[in-house]
């Protein structure tokens, strides 16, 4: 395709809609990783919940962030103790990951509920999730609640933490190297229950050109 024969585009401006059956703004940037979120309130009730905008974005010191689009427990009890734990989410663990996305009351388990183990952790008062294979204890580092481009303020909150220790399935290492695919890892697409898992065969290697 090039300039002489143009692409036939589908466009629109969000704030007057999409014209679509589903929303495609959370299935075009896509796959996103999991953000598998555990945390406990001051009271001590644990609370485990999976958010869709999530990734990495710093290496040294390693931070971490999700987004919830409204303030929810995992966002409150974060502020409330500074204290988080990301855990992997892979195909195994699927089912258990959707049961953890159920709407519950403050003071009620997701572990219990999706039949999950919880596991203390070693710098943070949360426990992360012993049958995930990756799990990273987090320190909160920030929380922004995110505006518009007028400066409106949204119902959205970025909550952003430091890993300051992490957990690996020795399984997953191979000569020194953590291999992403070996663990099977789901990742968010778009409608309201899409999801890739990553495999070994989907993987391809580029040369950085510097």
């Amino acid at each position: 395709m090039d300039a002489s024969s143009p692409r036939d585009l589908h466009y629109y401006e969000p704030a007057n809609g999409h014209g679509l059956k589903h929303d495609p703004f959370n299935a075009i940037i896509a796959p996103r990783p999991i953000g598998w979120i555990s945390s406990r309130d001051t009271k001590g009730n644990v609370n485990l919940a999976p958010y869709s905008f999530f990734n990495g974005f710093n290496y040294h010191p390693p931070i971490i962030g999700f987004s919830s689009t409204s303030w929810k427990d995992s966002v409150q009890n974060i502020q409330e103790t500074g204290e988080f734990v990301w855990n992997l989410a892979t195909r195994d663990l699927a089912k258990q990951m959707n049961a953890t996305a159920a709407h519950v009351a403050r003071d009620v388990d997701e572990f219990a509920i999706a039949g999950l183990t919880a596991v203390p952790g070693k710098r943070v008062n949360v426990p992360r999730v012993a049958e995930s294979p990756v799990s990273f204890e987090c320190k909160l580092s920030q929380i922004i609640q995110l505006q518009a481009a007028d400066g409106t303020k949204v119902q959205g909150w970025l909550t952003l933490g430091e890993v300051v220790a992490v957990h690996i399935d020795k399984a997953m290492i191979k000569d020194g190297v953590y291999q992403t695919a070996l663990a099977r890892p789901i990742v968010r697409a778009g409608r309201r229950g899409d999801y890739f898992e990553i495999k070994p065969d989907a993987m391809f290697e580029m040369v950085r050109p510097d």
